[in-house]
């Protein structure tokens, strides 16, 4: 019987480092600190992007390298270089002099997880260069079959293995080893002169082998080109405060936006989030329950433990309207007096970690979607969304919909095109009208950007309707 070979072998290696010179390295480098710990991470990328019914790129890259993060009190310093070495992390531990040492009791280290959430296997690995291209081409030519009103067809590919370990002064070592994949469908199409696009995108924490099932990928064309076709139709969006329902899913990025951030421990500690103070208040109307969820199996925001070693779990942020807690890394946990939640993520070696979101969704209701949508009279009806923003202090946001209808005595009316929602998460969350039966997830497309950081997230929500909702319009 074959023995996988380990994968930490990308991170220890003869003449380099190994794991009690780590060891021992961190324990030296922080001795003064209240907290903190060594990041090794070895990462294997690729990506491939077809267009105009040919390879446009593809890419493949590898890196690896250590950051070195020492806590005292509120002061962080932190060290990283692309080189795993016992020299290279000696040379980092001169930053950890700036600190003055601390007189708290050490923290005490995270507790141990045996939860395996997916596979350790590599996909990029597994399935040849050859047949990656095959699946780009044959998702072209299915979409351009489809419909002569195709007129540019756009599928990505894109694929990453990650081996990280975290070393504490404690002696505390942890490890893990991430995959994820995703697949983007992009079409344009054109009518009568007139261009419109639709896109669907699907991913997680596995392997390929979904992404290249015939069901799955045609699945994400006749998505994709529905939306198109849709927006051939729209008409422009109209302008003002009125009703708003969001459909389930990926609309589910409005609250990871307008509410989660402002839930993320740093903020609240420092008092800048419309949500500092206010825990034990009623901030959503009655039924509203929002969780952080790392812990879902293969789901794209999943990690079986955070970047500083703690295990991921579900933490209720609201519920049924009452503000609970906040999403909290070690350094903010300790400061604000609380545990810390499993939310200590960074972008890679390179970046100290920050409380960030894994997969953020509001629960499902008991509402039927066909009648809340009876309910709703007139408004607009959002089912998917584009780019946005938000101003953490305040919550103000806007997002763009990227499929849009009339909602017209009770009914779906026309599509809708250029419209975009105005309005700040907390106000938001108390005109929640209705909570449908209905929550789902999105399909594994999301990114979150935060302090220059980028890292994989989920979102979802049910149906909601939202009484009072300021619609921006083309619409003269």
């Amino acid at each position: 019987m074959d023995i996988p070979a380990d994968p930490r072998r990308f991170l220890y290696r003869d003449g380099q480092l190994d794991p009690d010179a780590a060891r021992g390295l961190t324990a030296d480098a922080l001795a003064r600190c209240d907290d903190g710990e060594l990041y090794l991470q070895y990462t294997a990328s690729e990506a491939f992007t077809f267009d105009d019914g040919r390879l446009k790129t593809a890419d493949f890259n590898t890196h690896a390298g250590f950051g070195l993060r020492g806590v005292a009190g509120e002061t962080t310093a932190f060290a990283h270089a692309n080189e795993i070495s016992a020299d290279a992390i000696r040379r980092a531990a001169e930053t950890m002099t700036v600190l003055e040492a601390g007189g708290a009791a050490k923290p005490a280290p995270p507790r141990r997880t045996n939860a395996r959430l997916y596979t350790d296997a590599d996909p990029l690995s597994l399935v040849p260069f050859a047949k990656k291209v095959a699946l780009c081409q044959a998702i072209d030519a299915a979409a351009r079959a489809r419909d002569p009103r195709v007129a540019q067809v756009t599928v990505s590919l894109a694929g990453s293995w990650s081996v990280i370990e975290i070393v504490r002064a404690d002696g505390f070592v942890a490890h893990d080893v991430r995959p994820l994949v995703r697949l983007n469908v992009s079409i344009v199409v054109e009518q009568n002169g007139r261009r419109e696009s639709g896109y669907h995108g699907l991913g997680g924490r596995d392997l390929y082998d979904r992404l290249f099932d015939e069901a799955t990928w045609n699945r994400a064309i006749d998505v994709a080109l529905a939306q198109a076709l849709v927006n051939l139709d729209s008409v422009a969006a109209p302008a003002g405060e009125m009703t708003v329902v969001l459909g389930p899913g990926w609309p589910g990025v409005l609250l990871h936006e307008a509410i989660g951030h402002g839930l993320e421990g740093d903020f609240n500690r420092k008092g800048t989030s419309a949500f500092s103070g206010r825990i034990g208040e009623r901030v959503a109307a009655p039924g509203v329950t929002v969780v952080d969820d790392g812990s879902i199996g293969h789901r794209r925001g999943s990690l079986t433990i955070d970047d500083e070693g703690t295990p991921t779990g579900r933490t209720t942020l609201i519920e049924d309207g009452i503000l609970k807690g906040y999403i909290q890394d070690r350094l903010n946990a300790r400061l604000m007096g609380v545990e810390p939640t499993g939310n200590g993520r960074r972008e890679s070696f390179a970046h100290a970690p920050m409380p960030r979101m894994t997969n953020t969704f509001m629960l499902g209701g008991t509402e039927n979607p066909g009648e809340i949508l009876s309910r709703a009279k007139n408004g607009i009806y959002a089912k998917s969304f584009g780019g946005g923003q938000v101003d953490i202090t305040s919550g103000k946001f806007v997002f763009s919909c990227t499929e849009a209808y009339r909602i017209e005595n009770g009914r779906l009316g026309a599509p809708i095109k250029g419209a975009t929602l105005i309005g700040d998460g907390p106000t938001v969350l108390t005109k929640v009208a209705a909570i449908g039966d209905d929550m789902a997830l999105d399909e594994g497309i999301g990114i979150c950007g935060k302090g220059g950081q980028s890292v994989p997230a989920g979102v979802g929500q049910p149906t909601l309707l939202i009484e009072g909702l300021t619609v921006g319009g083309t619409a003269a």
